[in-house]
């Protein structure tokens, strides 16, 4: 890519965050669009503008996002978020004090260099950039100014673990002080028990699991829920709730149309065949009613058969205080580890019902094939990731597809598709990837939507870093090197080393379009405006239509951190080859962190709170990427022929003995509840019957159900131990 195609990319990237910024300005000041802007705020009660909308700055939200305190974050978004916002300022705070050495130094140094001719014949076309002559490729074979790039690596290195080092510790802090909340959280009083044997003869499992827990916690033991398989009863409820939305749907029509000039109205109808297309036609309010009235007693009845017959080898069992259960799930509770398997229990909207059953060697094969599974998945990926890297370079494309040469010779349209095809294209093909990396992390068997998402996210970043970051720049360079290759072979590491500073271009380029064009969508939500305003006008009938349709999602971390982890290690890598990348690096984290600060306060709601359990893996995650930094940077002050290269050998130790010593430290804290941190005093004493019932699925949830017919399942020792 030539410098104009580089600043073209850079220039309208830009302008196209700058415009829209200004639609976000003017759209989110209009009442009939808070509901996408503030849904935060309204689903809390609160005002949307905190003031009136036509007085109000169109660009408040900055002096809102700057002024808000992690408190007020956690109050609106939880403490999930604010450890991502914790993550943001780290990285951002790397990548600032790196800058103030490496711009300062770096780039004159590169660029007073009279030039490497290594460098010049690397590249495709035997012509250098003008942004080649700022990066660390421009620089002579054994030139002594290397030294100043050496010294940069470490002190990149060096900012990188101080930052992370009080990081670490201020999200334990903060776990820690929202585990001690005196608020009642139910998943506090209770245990995940998995892998129950089973029962001996004349023994249900209520009275097993009973007995076990009885016997080991005589004092705060308060009941037990086993676990059933729910998929028939949940079929019936589901097809009943989905009636139920039909008939307040049917009704809110025929209420409508009374108020267009007919009293009495015209009752809506439909047929009963395939998707409403074909079958007898029938009212609609009557055929709901009708269907409603039949499910009700089906779903009861198999609600009892359910809790009585379907019983799985997993159970919660409530303790009646927070430091048993917090002691309980860290505590070896059968000589053989396969049997008793307790953990702690996760929030009750977060649980995977159907892989509680799941045993602990089926869990384990699972795991192992899952591996298995993604590491397949990463290397044929490649493949395609490879070729689209190549295909969508200009210059192949054109040798490619020779007929399409008199279009992409024309300037205008050249300039364009070399500064955004790669990067669309890269872009659109990794989106096709979360949602089955995330069905293949449930598939192990994890018990929480929360340690779900946290697994598909390593596997995603994992994914990114082999695919996109290596991925990219050894396609392009085997594609274009080919030849080169097949004459001389071992010339592959020093093409692969060389071709670094060369797609220094392309990633600055990725940099900046995902956070100028990926920010501005962000903070615009064109694209969920428009989705809403159409559902409003032609699809909702009824208030909870309305609702579903501008309901907000989470912050989308099992996708938005790997993003992150992405950029990160493009910076990080080319940090000291291209020092020019760090500002954008510092844009993508300056601008995220204030865009997405906006949105944790006013737009998303959390789907889960797992108290900052993400950010082991992210620490983990920086930390890869920078042993991934360290070692390209080994390799190619190698190919530099530099002496002092082996310098670089010990910064690979130190990042590992770095993260050792922060595992041992600190990750404990996140794997458990410390007993201190439990034993802190309440607000008020917990209803422990609300607890329990928090845990109940809704398809097991009738009102009309009697606990007392259905002891099978649901244990009732120690009632009198409820409060009010």
């Amino acid at each position: 890519m030539d410098l104009t195609s580089f600043l073209t990319s850079l220039g309208t990237s830009f302008a196209i965050f700058v415009i829209l910024m200004f639609l976000f300005a003017w759209l989110s000041r209009k009442p009939g669009n808070t509901v996408i802007y503030y849904p935060n705020r309204i689903l809390r009660g609160l005002d949307p503008w905190e003031g009136g909308s036509k007085t109000r700055n169109p660009f408040a939200w900055i002096k809102e996002a700057l002024t808000s305190t992690e408190q007020e974050v956690i109050s609106m978004s939880g403490v999930d978020t604010a450890v991502y916002f914790v993550f943001l300022s780290t990285v951002l705070g790397i990548l600032v004090l790196s800058s103030l050495i490496l711009l300062p130094v770096l780039l004159p140094v590169a660029a007073t260099d009279v030039g490497s001719k290594l460098s010049i014949n690397a590249t495709s076309n035997g012509t250098f950039s003008d942004l080649d002559k700022l990066s660390m490729g421009h620089l002579q074979e054994k030139s002594p100014r290397l030294w100043a790039f050496l010294i940069g690596v470490y002190w990149v290195s060096f900012v990188t673990y101080f930052l992370l080092w009080k990081a670490y510790k201020h999200v334990s802090a903060l776990r820690a002080n929202a585990l001690m909340s005196p608020q009642v959280k139910p998943e506090q009083f209770a245990i995940l028990v998995r892998d129950i044997p089973a029962a001996p003869a004349g023994q249900l499992r209520k009275e097993q699991v009973d007995s076990y827990f009885k016997t080991v916690y005589p004092d705060t033991f308060y009941r037990s829920l086993v676990v059933t398989n729910n998929k028939k009863v949940n079929k019936i409820w589901e097809e009943l709730e989905k009636y139920k939305k039909k008939l307040a749907r049917a009704e809110s029509i025929y209420a409508a149309s009374k108020n267009t000039g007919n009293a009495e109205g015209k009752r809506p109808t439909n047929k009963t065949g395939f998707l409403g297309l074909c079958g007898n036609k029938v009212d609609s309010i009557d055929y709901y009613t009708e269907k409603i009235n039949e499910l009700i007693p089906k779903l009861e009845t198999e609600q009892k058969a359910t809790l009585r017959e379907k019983q799985e080898n997993a159970a919660l069992v409530f303790f009646t205080n927070r430091v048993t259960a917090a002691s309980a799930a860290q505590t070896l509770h059968a000589q053989i580890v396969d049997t008793w398997t307790v953990t702690e229990a996760p929030e009750p909207r977060q649980v995977l019902w159907p892989n509680l059953k799941i045993k602990f060697f089926q869990r384990q094969v699972r795991q192992y094939v899952v591996y298995i599974i993604v590491a397949l998945t990463v290397v044929f990926y490649m493949i395609p990731i490879a070729f689209i890297s190549a295909f969508t370079t200009l210059d192949n494309l054109k040798k490619l597809l020779p007929f399409l040469k008199p279009v992409v010779n024309q300037a205008a349209i050249k300039t364009v598709l070399e500064a955004y095809l790669p990067q669309i294209a890269l872009i659109i093909f990794l989106a096709l990837l979360p949602k089955f990396l995330f069905f293949l992390s449930k598939a192990e068997g994890i018990p929480s939507q929360s340690h779900a998402i946290r697994a598909a996210s390593g596997k995603y970043f994992y994914f990114t870093i082999f695919n996109v970051f290596l991925g990219v720049t050894i396609g392009g360079t085997l594609y274009s090197t080919f030849k080169t290759i097949e004459k001389d072979p071992n010339s592959i590491v020093t093409l692969l080393a060389t071709s670094l500073p060369s797609n220094a271009t392309y990633f600055l380029t990725f940099v900046a379009l995902k956070f100028f064009v990926g920010y501005g969508l962000e903070l615009s939500r064109i694209v969920p405006l428009i989705i809403f305003h159409i559902k409003r006008k032609y699809l909702c009938k009824t208030e909870a239509e309305l609702k579903a349709a501008w309901l907000p999602s989470d912050l989308g971390y099992g996708t938005r951190v790997p993003g992150d982890m992405l950029i990160i290690t493009i910076v990080l890598c080319y940090s000291v080859i291209a020092p020019l990348i760090v500002p954008f690096g510092v844009l993508y984290f300056g601008i995220g962190w204030l865009v997405l600060r906006n949105q944790a306060l006013k737009v998303y709601v959390p789907a889960y709170e797992s108290y900052g359990r993400m950010w082991p893996h992210m620490h983990v995650r920086v930390l890869a990427s920078l042993i991934l930094y360290q070692v390209t940077m080994f390799g190619y002050f190698g190919v530099k022929k530099f002496v002092f290269a082996p310098f670089l050998i010990v910064l690979p130790i130190l990042s590992l003995l770095f993260g050792f010593i922060c595992r041992k430290k600190f990750y404990r804290a996140f794997q458990d509840i410390a007993l201190e941190v439990a034993a802190h005093e309440l607000k008020e004493l917990p209803n422990m019957e609300q607890v329990y019932r928090a845990f109940i699925p809704p398809s097991l949830g009738s009102e009309k159900i009697d606990d007392d017919q259905f002891e099978d399942a649901q244990s009732h020792v120690s009632r009198a131990g409820s409060f009010a």
